[in-house]
């Protein structure tokens, strides 16, 4: 390879590298700004606005500040893309020797999430997030 081809593929190899590890729903993620994720279900609206506050660790290049045990200020920015449900998962119980069995399926719930934006400590909020919400309609009767 020719030097300026070399530059030219470390340059693309580079990007944004902040991350961040947040804790929801007893789990553990490591997240980026633009990443879709599924995490146990949260009761949040399709489309609204979710706020994770426990990051226990952010990453910026070589920069890493680490949580004792959360950051204090940091916080997550994410939009919820709806509910779903998880592949089947089959248990299968079995007793030898008295002809017992038993067979059993499950589905776990989970939300769908887009990260927006990973804030550390002190940031100041500078875009605001655009909020949805789902607006009722009400019926007049024509007779009153």
């Amino acid at each position: 390879m020719r030097s300026g081809d070399e530059s030219r593929h470390l340059l693309l190899l580079r990007g944004p590298n902040i991350y961040a590890i947040v804790e929801t729903g007893g789990k553990q993620y490591k997240v980026t700004s633009g990443q879709v994720l599924d995490v146990e279900k949260l009761e949040v609206a399709e489309g609204g606005t979710v706020e994770i506050d426990r990051v226990l660790l952010i990453a910026d290049g070589d920069k890493v500040t680490v949580g004792t045990p959360t950051i204090e200020g940091a916080k997550v920015l994410a939009t919820s893309k709806g509910d779903d449900r998880g592949e089947k998962i089959i248990i299968f119980r079995y007793k030898n020797k008295t002809r017992h069995s038993n067979k059993t399926g499950h589905r776990q719930p989970f939300t769908r999430l887009s990260i927006d934006k990973i804030m550390g400590p002190g940031v100041a909020e500078g875009e605001p997030v655009k909020r949805t919400r789902r607006r009722k309609t009400e019926e007049k009767e024509s007779g009153s």
